[in-house]
């Protein structure tokens, strides 16, 4: 094991320190030069790099959009339809379902356009253009400093921003690259009348459930559809019953070949965030210190929620999204650590800091700024250590949470009215009075108090047994001291004397008026304010003098930037929202010595996991009842229905939903997930083991025919005619 251990890392380290290989890297759109096109051409790319993004004319960029950079999803209709994922719907058909109807469960189609579902607060963002605005935001940080003023890039992002949007009549955004070693300017259209179109059930879109999460094979039909309507005129419009579906710049076509083994795929999104230029300092804070302490107290959430869900339908309702989100991402955490001590990432991270001290050494200059950095940065965090993992655990059992922390935070906007408008009363009827009772009343359809009660009880054992004193505030302290630190006393304590956590107290307490202290005394109110989190940053900078860990990791970034130009390494940024563009080819995965996975699965996964007794492998009778027939129409492939394929496209949350496309730029799947042995790839991209999780578009029109018996909105598609 250590000899394997040692040689895939020394492997690794001869990749990582030569120019990216051809299917790693999360290329900006905008920067697609003659060397990178040159080796998608040798990848297999069949079309012009000028389709894939040209602001002047429509492109395929044109095609693909940000859904509230949340997901990606892609246009694949004249008439405005919008294809991304199930799991980046998942929100918004939680939020339309009822006992009577779950649309989670039984799947959402509108058959005609009048029954498609307007999403409130719902964006899509089409990306029209990328200008480089270096010199510029040095010109204007320079003015700002002359004249005494603030200089951050909060303030020039506000003015260049502002200028910008009303310069283009769209909306702009300012984005460092490399921490600052690069400015561009994007600029959206963005569409806010988005509507539901069809989404097949749980139990299609996501069979297998969390079991298969991150795993292949996989057989989800992670796919929903929504559709981009407009003004009369096509131009971005509010919301009205008189807006049409807009005529998009581009469309693309659907290619119903299939894939195979060595097929070339490019997959076009906007990732979230990736850490690749993190130190390896930052990375072992990650593996050792503060994911373990997630993983542990997301998990212990995660039992306590699907105890009472296992049981109660209507608390799986209140609870899939949430549960869905903290399991997602407990997972991925979870599966950093592993893969971290797996492939030695620290270790790469240590052998490219020697490469850049001996960079930062060869001039005299270099070395006199930088030359300490790296023992500067070990220094800060070994200091700083015990401090993330407090920071970490308080975090986890006092900021985050739907119900009675989502409960607790109501009031801060009330302390803050007594504090500046000197009100002392809530009168009925006022603004303060209705949004309080909005927001709690929110509260409570969102969850059930009595999972609250078990998660309050595990989540205070956790943070008073990991959290130094120091840290707690007052009302912590006075609870812990009355209860002889008994963590279940002090829930019950809290429960039972909280107006806010008992509905029926809470109704009649508001349909009067009342002391504004009422509320803001509230036990919950109380502990929810009894511990913040600027104390854990104020000790944060204390300890390294001032200058932060932040700091130090972007001084780096920015002298990795630097060596790599003056070395012509090929080089892009970290993921930051902004759209960008990764090739790579279809193909299998060895995931460990003595297992082979063959690249493609079909719908006789379904029948080999089915388990009636098991939420996440039940299927629908009618759906069990169309696999077994095995009337493929024209999705099959010589009697085979095929369902996910794996690719080695570098992809990271935010590209679900993205398109993938083959050599000709045609839509063949959709990117929803990563494998288990992928989950370092937000520090480093392992060049054998990374896989992308695909799901076959040839599935998808069959669910949307076949199942939902939506032919009309395959009608509307574009397909290739070769």
């Amino acid at each position: 094991m250590r000899n394997l251990i040692r040689v895939t890392t020394l492997f690794t380290l001869l990749l990582i320190l030569t120019p990216s290989r051809a299917d790693e890297g999360m290329w900006l759109i905008n920067l697609l030069d003659k060397n990178l096109t040159s080796k998608m051409r040798s990848a297999g790319l069949k079309i012009d790099p000028k389709i894939i993004y040209d602001e002047n004319t429509a492109s395929l960029s044109d095609a693909v959009v940000a859904l509230d950079f949340g997901c990606t999803g892609s246009i694949i209709s004249k008439e405005g339809l919008l294809i991304t994922n199930h799991h980046c719907a998942y929100g918004d058909i939680h939020a339309l379902s009822t006992p009577d109807k779950n649309y989670l469960e039984n799947g959402f189609w509108a058959m005609k356009r009048e029954q498609e579902i307007y999403i409130s607060g719902k964006s899509v963002f089409f990306l029209r253009k990328v200008v480089d605005i270096s010199d510029q935001v040095k010109a204007v940080s320079d003015s700002l400093k002359d004249a005494g003023q603030p200089s951050g890039m909060r303030k020039i992002s506000s003015l260049m921003e502002g200028a910008a949007n009303k310069k283009s009549g769209m909306e702009s955004m300012l984005m460092s690259m490399w921490r600052g070693s690069k400015y561009y300017m994007f600029y959206y259209e963005v569409y806010t009348d988005i509507r539901l179109v069809g989404a097949p059930p749980v139990s299609i879109a996501a069979y297998g459930g969390e079991t298969d999460n991150w795993e292949w094979p996989q057989h989800k039909g992670d796919f929903a559809l929504y559709r981009v309507y407009g003004g009369k005129d096509g131009k971005p419009a509010k919301y009205s019953i008189d807006n049409v579906p807009i005529t998009p710049k581009k469309v693309l076509n659907i290619s119903t070949k299939g894939v195979k083994e060595g097929d070339f795929t490019m997959v076009m999104g906007f990732p979230g965030r990736t850490n690749r230029y993190n130190s390896s300092f930052g990375v072992n804070e990650k593996e050792r210190v503060t994911n373990p302490v997630s993983v542990k107290l997301r998990k212990g959430k995660l039992q306590i929620m699907n105890s009472f869900m296992e049981v109660d339908p209507a608390v799986r309702l209140k609870y899939a999204d949430h549960y869905f989100s903290i399991s997602n991402v407990q997972e991925l955490m979870a599966g950093e650590v592993t893969n971290f001590r797996r492939f030695g990432v620290v270790d790469i991270k240590k052998s490219q800091e020697g490469e850049l001290q001996s960079w930062i050494m060869s001039d005299p200059e270099r070395a006199e700024k930088w030359g300490d950095l790296l023992k500067k940065m070990e220094e800060s965090y070994n200091k700083i250590e015990k401090i993330a993992k407090a920071k970490k655990y308080f975090q986890e059992t006092m900021v985050a949470g739907q119900g009675f922390i989502y409960m607790g935070n109501r009031t801060n906007s009330l302390k803050t009215a007594k504090e500046r408008e000197k009100l002392d009363t809530l009168k009925v009827g006022s603004e303060h009075h209705k949004t309080l009772v909005r927001n709690i009343e929110s509260g409570y359809e969102s969850c059930d108090l009595r999972v609250e009660k078990e998660l309050m009880y595990f989540q205070l054992r956790e943070f008073l047994g990991a959290v130094p004193e120091e840290y707690w505030g007052d009302y912590i302290r006075r609870l812990y001291k009355e209860f002889y630190g008994d963590s279940k006393l002090m829930t019950d304590y809290v429960f039972e004397n909280s107006i806010i956590l008992n509905p029926d107290k809470f109704r009649a307490t508001v349909s009067k008026d009342q002391p504004i202290d009422l509320y803001i005394e509230d036990p919950i109110s109380q502990l929810s304010r009894s511990a913040r989190i600027t104390e854990f940053n104020s000790d944060e900078t204390k300890i390294i003098n001032g200058e932060s860990v932040f700091d130090m990791e972007a001084y780096y970034t920015r002298l990795v930037y630097q060596m790599n130009k003056e070395k012509s390494v090929v080089q892009y940024p970290d993921a930051n929202s902004t759209m960008r563009l990764t090739y790579g080819t279809v193909g299998p995965i060895n995931p460990s010595d003595g297992i082979y996975y063959s690249s493609q699965s079909t719908t006789q996964g379904f029948v080999d996991k089915y388990n009636p007794d098991n939420y996440e492998f039940n299927i629908k009778p009618e759906v069990l009842a169309l696999l077994k027939s095995k009337d493929w129409g024209r999705w099959g492939d010589k009697g085979t229905l095929y369902v996910n394929f794996l690719s080695n496209n570098d992809i990271t949350g935010g590209n679900s939903g993205s398109p993938v496309l083959n050599a000709k730029g045609e839509l063949i799947g959709l990117a929803f997930d990563g494998n288990k042995e992928s989950l370092a790839g937000d520090a480093y991209f392992h060049p054998q083991m990374n896989k992308c999780v695909n799901v076959d578009v040839r599935y998808i029109l069959w669910v949307i025919e076949k199942y939902a018996k939506a032919n009309h909105l395959i009608e509307e598609m574009n397909f290739s005619t070769k």
